[in-house]
């Protein structure tokens, strides 16, 4: 039997492990959309370059496809605001040029964009517009995955009574459509459900099904992430052995298909049901498999992100710029005209000369005021353009440089915190040689800086001072409802104010789910709300 400290040594490495899935398996699973776009920046400019050349042809309605594009490029790999922006955009092009299906269709995805920023009241009218266009269409594709959508964002509220009623609604519209790949999702939702609810025969069932149809229907991509789930229903409900052959043939699958991220989600399955099994040193092996892999893909999808929010910088800067010029062509329109008026009264004026010699000194009286009236014109023209080129160019200084600092402490807090799992894992390396009289003291001192890299004051300063140009006198009109904020309260809403969810915020502030509640309790009492006022909804407001 295996000692309690190898035992010990497994579940450390697993949470430390765990820290890095959560931060990066909820951009990883967005990514799935454009996961075969190996530069995802080259794409956005392709896209744009398309969407102008559009609006020049006045292509309309290509040009709010080509921004429905855009948008879901940018939510694919985490820019929310320029995605919302994008969709909105191509919601109203798809509005004016009354096509209804294509309408349906961006709302669905402005309806999952609002989900992703914790916004579930707009994701719910986004889907229920959508839903009544579909059903007015009648398209049961779009009608099934809409019902599909409102089952997902009423499981994740744990509304599951609706989240079931949706889903089935959903297989009864895919099955009209005859989609084999819609009904088998379904599927593979309700089995979800039932996993929450721990009712996992049910969620064998399901889970089983979704595997029948992707099976029938060849779908090798769509049978791996259900061949984990399978094993892990298996491994909860004791059939570990079982359960340990799914996970293997989803790593199977997944090598084959080259997918790195399901195959680091197999490891991880699959050293779970080792480490049930009591075979810690074969479970190790693999969740250092999964761990290696994970961060090769957070490191590949981070630098993907920083390319993509680099383009969508420097297009708006050549939009400003575009901006710019286009004044300064106007201006110069104006001072052609004004010179234009002024050859014709020349004109006029040398013809009023030849013909009356006696309004001679009056004429030329005119002239000159004229000519001094043109002459302040052409100054105060341009100075206004100057001083709008400066303002100009002062607002895109100002936005680089936020940009910049925001780009720096994210680089800094991903270094630092790579350094911190490199040494960790070195620790961990001279722990399994050391005697074992010092293991326990040395895993003592791991967790110790551990949790010293949880209350770095230096880190919380950087993100404070990046945080307060970001969100300008936030801070200020936060300390008009309460002066008994402390720094701890401060950095709670500063997490909240970014949208974060429960899981990282408790993960940042390096406590637990439960003492998050706790925390988050005390602050709506100092803020004064409401019994039912939402928290996140206050500090969203200010």
């Amino acid at each position: 039997m295996l000692s309690i400290k190898s035992h010990a040594k497994f579940l450390l490495v697993l949470w430390t492990l765990g820290i890095v899935l959560h931060g990066s398996a909820q951009t990883l699973d967005k990514d799935t959309f454009y996961s075969e776009i190996p530069h995802p920046d080259t794409k956005l400019l392709k896209l744009k370059a398309q969407y102008n050349s559009a609006v020049e042809k006045q292509q309309i309605l290509e040009a709010g496809l080509y921004l429905q594009q855009m948008g879901q490029l940018c939510f694919h790999f985490g820019h929310y605001p320029q995605a919302l922006e994008l969709h909105l955009q191509a919601n109203k092009v798809l509005k004016s040029q009354q096509k209804p299906l294509l309408l349906a269709d961006n709302l669905c995805d402005l309806g999952l964009l609002y989900y992703y920023l914790r916004n579930s009241n707009a994701a719910l009218q986004q889907y229920q517009e959508a839903l009544q266009i579909f059903q007015k269409q009648k398209e049961p594709s779009g009608i099934a995955k809409t019902y599909g959508r409102l089952g997902h964002l009423y499981e994740k509220q744990g509304k599951y009574p609706l989240a079931l009623d949706f889903q089935r609604k959903a297989i009864s519209e895919y099955q009209k459509a005859g989609n084999q790949s819609g009904i088998a999702k379904i599927y593979e939702n309700l089995g979800s459900i039932f996993e929450d609810l721990s009712r996992y025969d049910s969620a064998y069932f399901y889970f089983n099904k979704a595997l029948s149809v992707n099976q029938v229907a060849k779908d090798e991509l769509s049978q791996i992430e259900v061949l984990n789930n399978l094993g892990d229903v298996l491994r909860k409900t004791g059939k570990t052995q079982e359960g340990l052959q799914y996970s293997k043939k989803a790593l199977s699958l997944s090598q084959s298909l080259k997918e790195k991220y399901q195959e680091a989600s197999a490891y991880r399955d699959i050293s779970r049901a080792l480490h049930d099994l009591g075979r810690n040193d074969s479970a190790y092996y693999y969740l250092e498999l999964s761990r290696k892999m994970t961060m090769d893909i957070y490191s590949e999808k981070s630098m993907q992100q920083m390319a993509v929010l680099q383009v969508m910088y420097d297009i708006a800067k050549k939009n400003a710029e575009i901006e710019r010029l286009d004044h300064a062509t106007k201006t110069n329109q104006i001072v052609g005209i004004a010179v234009a008026v002024v050859l014709v009264l020349l004109g006029s004026l040398g013809f009023v000369i030849m013909s009356r010699q006696r309004m001679k000194i009056a004429n030329e009286l005119r002239l000159n005021q004229q000519n001094q009236k043109v002459s302040e014109t052409e100054q105060a023209l341009m100075q206004v353009a100057l001083r709008n080129q400066q303002l100009e160019e002062e607002h895109l200084k100002n936005q680089l440089e936020i940009k910049t600092q925001e780009l720096s402490a994210h680089t800094l807090h991903v270094i630092q915190k790579n350094q911190l799992l490199q040494k960790l894992y070195l620790r961990l390396e001279e722990t399994l040689k050391d005697d074992r009289k010092n293991v326990s003291r040395n895993l003592k001192q791991i967790m110790q800086e551990i949790n010293q890299s949880f209350t770095h004051d230096h880190d919380w300063e950087h993100f404070r001072h990046v945080f307060e140009q970001v969100h300008q006198r936030f801070l200020e009109k936060l300390k008009s409802h309460t002066e008994q904020l402390t720094s701890n309260d401060i950095r709670l809403i500063a997490l909240l104010k970014m949208n974060l969810n429960s899981a990282e915020i408790a993960s940042l502030l390096g406590v637990s789910q439960d003492s998050l509640r706790v925390l988050r309790y005390r602050l709506r009492k100092k803020l004064n709300l409401a019994q039912g006022e939402n928290l996140s909804s206050f500090i969203q407001s200010l």
